[in-house]
């Protein structure tokens, strides 16, 4: 408890610095902007050319909007461990957090912290509440339940991942590009309908960093397709498991750590 309030107010400080920026709101706007018009091509596609079998736009835009709204969360509470190869690491500021007597992860993900992130997952909620009410999808307690644990489930996942990024920053001293597959450019797959999507993207994401597993599957559950029901409770399980390995990388990077000096 005493490191959840640390890093609250850590986080209560990066909001009092951003909002003395008298400018601070336009980059709430400009993040909305960019995170409602990223969609906008599979939108255009669909309206210009209808369904793709039994796929709507509402049904692509439902499993997106769980893949973005978990990255959105994760991005903004976790932010540290975004930059963290850069800044932390190849700056040599990670030094100074080793000398502080509070937990290394705390002190990395509230790091760095941007109002305008919230942007990102506030939208995509407002865009699975619209997907729902198109898709004439009732919220019952099973149905909500299933909501919340594939959006916390995804909010662990993508958290593991970012981590997990920062734990592999140890050793190659700069953030690696290939990572970024599985960040910035995972959810872009679930825009594709399931059926279309390749074999081996189907694999990675399902089985090494289950992107799909925290969209497509809940989607499926809440909306009763073609999966089976218990598929759609696999999120958080999942997400854990990667979070683990993640923690695993990061304790073992922190322990053979040499300062790069700054």
């Amino acid at each position: 408890m005493k490191e959840i309030r640390f890093y609250y107010k850590l986080i209560y400080m990066h909001i009092l610095s951003a909002v003395e920026y008298k400018g601070w709101w336009l980059m709430l706007i400009h993040v909305l902007f960019y995170v409602l018009l990223e969609p906008f091509g599979t939108v255009m596609m669909f309206l210009r050319f209808g369904s793709i079998g039994t796929w709507t736009m509402e049904r692509i835009l439902l499993v997106y909007a769980l893949a973005v709204t978990s990255f959105g969360i994760a991005k903004t509470f976790l932010r540290g461990f975004d930059t963290f190869p850069s800044k932390m690491v190849r700056g040599g500021d990670f030094d100074r957090l080793l000398l502080r007597p509070k937990s290394l992860f705390t002190q990395t993900a509230a790091s760095t912290f941007h109002l305008y992130r919230l942007s990102q997952p506030l939208s995509g909620i407002a865009i699975i509440i619209w997907c729902l009410i198109k898709l004439d999808i009732s919220l019952t307690p099973l149905n909500l339940f299933v909501l919340i644990t594939a959006l916390i489930g995804g909010t662990v996942t993508y958290a593991g991942v970012f981590v997990m990024t920062s734990g592999i920053a140890f050793f190659t001293v700069k953030a690696v590009e290939w990572i970024y597959v599985f960040t910035n450019a995972s959810y872009q797959v679930t825009r594709i309908p399931h059926e279309y999507i390749p074999g081996i993207l189907k694999h990675v994401y399902t089985f090494w960093v289950p992107m799909l597993v925290i969209s497509y599957y809940p989607a499926s559950a809440i909306c009763d397709w073609n999966e089976p029901l218990w598929t759609g409770f696999l999120a958080l399980p999942a997400g854990l498991v990667v979070f683990g390995a993640s923690m695993f990388v990061w304790r073992f990077g922190i322990r053979h750590y040499r300062s790069t000096g700054s």
